[in-house]
């Protein structure tokens, strides 16, 4: 009772009257992992076994952690692509160095959530994400020619490879090209049928079995049994290679970068049983306890699948329940029929993967992107062509990267600065701001955008210049909103504040943050502002900048005061002179 009782409240949604609709959406994605599986390790140019551990393992132990009650953390096509681009086979023991990979991405993922650095993820822009998306795609596709055609081309990337095979088309292996466009062909008609998804596994067997038909022809086409050994046997616990685990931080943090981005979508994107929609960092920390547990048990990298997620819950999911069920039916394939997976022909899983590639490029979402501007179509097409060139943990970085640069140079085009007038009867009017300050005024200035390092020289540019003329003159800057101002806004200020000075005029703050204070008294600049010029804001919109701008109208007319009568004393000691 007391562990049905703690199940029962861990997860609400896992129901005993659900589970007939949990065990058939649990066989039905169950089985169709088996073969994406392998296909997902054959992409990632890895034991093919691991990517099946990888879509075991790493589902299961996700499952528990998981506030999404239907991620399925499977390896995707964008993380197995950066996979194939670490170079494992220059270890000492490329097996284990891919584990290692595996629960290092797990650790990454873990502290991103725990520190909830989810936020994160608003830098990346949507350019980025369809350049880096769609030449995953691209990359998905290219990669398979090898076994698609079983031409070997070669090429230091994807891309030359293919031109190499284009140079080389008549060296193709026919029976491979005939089993793989079989495969497509098949894929393509029979997900249109009653069968929907588990027509991928259907249109592998049959490609599988045209393979071995001209195998017995004496046409050999390759398959899983000629690179690797699918084990009627669940793996035991392999330990990490603790020493390469630093050297694997930048790979895995790329790893988790695009695990949890593409994580992100589902977490926001679809509701658990009862509508609520799941916790962002308690998904990047069920992400990382699947890629830990997927190491452990000599699994590949995975972070949250969108298409699996879909899957389950179109073949009538009701809880994260079949989730695990979908893993214990793989463990039966594996165990039951792993002799039977050894015969699943090469092309037969590169048309698969060539089927995932091309669905993964959206053509409408790139020409959305091309139509929002000439700024977003470079970031897109920069992130796409170097995602195709350079080895992809790189390339995510650098699109994040991009990103960063793109947010700060947008932000440094939005401050935008407006002069209030205060009319006689207390209302506030914007208008543009005056080119020069005017002698004798009061000029009330409200800056609107964010305000940091980049926009300091906008807003600089944007204020009123200060002439010969300015004099008597008080400019009132009203930071209402503003977190902090920065050293860079705070020298700005202060240039400003000198070129007031030198004409008899003055600048006024208006601030209603305490830190701004501080950060004045931190650097300096208060001891030149004075305390006096500094106004502090209440709850009142509007009340400290009439009682500055008030102030500020008494000043001006004391300094008219003063300097006129300083003149009436020099005219007075002058013509006394002349007596």
């Amino acid at each position: 009772m007391g562990i049905r009782r703690i199940i029962r409240s861990r997860y609400p949604d896992v129901k005993r009257e659900n589970a007939r609709s949990d065990a058939m959406a649990g066989l039905v994605l169950g089985v169709e992992s088996v073969p994406d599986g392998l296909a997902s390790g054959l992409l990632a140019g890895v034991n093919p076994v691991a990517g099946l551990y990888g879509y075991l393992f790493g589902m299961v132990g996700a499952a528990f952690f998981t506030s999404a009650s239907f991620m399925a953390v499977q390896a995707t096509g964008a993380m197995a692509i950066i996979v194939a681009d670490v170079d494992l086979a220059g270890r000492d023991d490329p097996a284990r160095s891919l584990f290692t990979l595996s629960i290092v991405t797990g650790i990454v993922m873990i502290v991103a959530g725990l520190l909830k650095l989810g936020t994160v993820l608003r830098f990346v822009s949507k350019a980025v994400m369809t350049g880096f998306i769609t030449a995953v795609g691209i990359n998905i596709i290219l990669g398979q020619l090898d076994n698609f055609t079983g031409y070997d081309a070669s090429g230091n990337n994807r891309v030359l490879r293919a031109f190499d095979l284009l140079g080389h088309i008549w060296k193709i292996d026919l029976a491979t090209t005939v089993v793989g466009v079989a495969t497509i062909v098949l894929i393509v008609v029979l997900q249109r049928t009653a069968l929907g998804s588990l027509g991928l596994v259907v249109a592998v067997v049959i490609g599988s079995g045209l393979a071995a038909i001209f195998d017995a022809f004496g046409s050999g086409v390759q398959v899983v049994s000629d690179i690797a050994d699918v084990p009627r046997a669940l793996p035991f616990v392999t330990m990490p290679v603790f020493g390469e685990m630093v050297g694997f931080l930048v790979p895995a943090a790329s790893l988790a970068f695009v695990g949890l981005v593409q994580g992100a979508g589902i977490s926001a994107g679809i509701p658990n049983p009862d509508g609520t929609f799941s916790d962002g960092s308690t998904d990047f920390v069920g992400q990382g306890a699947g890629n830990v547990v997927s190491g452990l048990f000599q699994g590949m990298p995975v972070g949250g699948s969108m298409s699996a997620s879909s899957l389950v819950i179109a073949a009538g999911a009701k809880s994260r329940l079949a989730l695990l069920i979908s893993g214990g039916v793989m463990a039966i394939v594996i165990l039951a029929f792993g002799g039977l997976v050894n015969y699943v022909a090469m092309p037969a899983l590169a048309g698969l993967l060539i089927v995932v590639g091309y669905g993964t490029i959206k053509p409408d979402q790139v020409m959305s992107v091309a139509k929002t501007g000439v700024v977003q179509l470079t970031v897109m097409s920069t992130t796409l062509v170097l995602t195709m060139l350079i080895p992809l943990q790189y390339a995510v970085l650098v699109g994040v990267g991009i990103a960063t640069i793109l947010h700060v140079v947008k932000q440094s085009t939005r401050l935008t600065t407006r002069q209030i007038e205060i009319t006689e009867d207390g209302r506030l009017r914007e208008s543009e701001p005056v080119d020069d300050v005017p002698p004798s005024s009061v000029i009330v200035l409200q800056p609107y955008g964010s305000v940091f390092f980049a926009t300091a020289a906008a807003l600089e540019e944007q204020m009123p210049s200060v002439t010969p003329d300015s004099r008597h003159s008080v400019v009132i800057l009203r930071t209402r909103g503003f977190d902090e101002i920065g050293a860079t806004l705070t020298e700005v200020l202060g240039r400003y504040m000198n070129a007031l000075n030198e004409v008899d005029s003055k600048l006024v703050l208006v601030a209603d943050n305490p830190r701004i204070r501080r950060q004045l008294e931190a650097t300096g600049a208060m001891d030149q502002l004075l305390e006096e010029n500094l106004y502090v804001g209440t709850e009142w919109l509007g009340e400290t900048v009439m009682r500055a701008h008030d102030d500020a109208l008494r000043w001006v007319a004391e300094a008219d005061a003063n300097a006129t009568s300083g003149d009436s004393s020099r005219g007075d000691t002058d013509a006394h002179d002349d007596d």
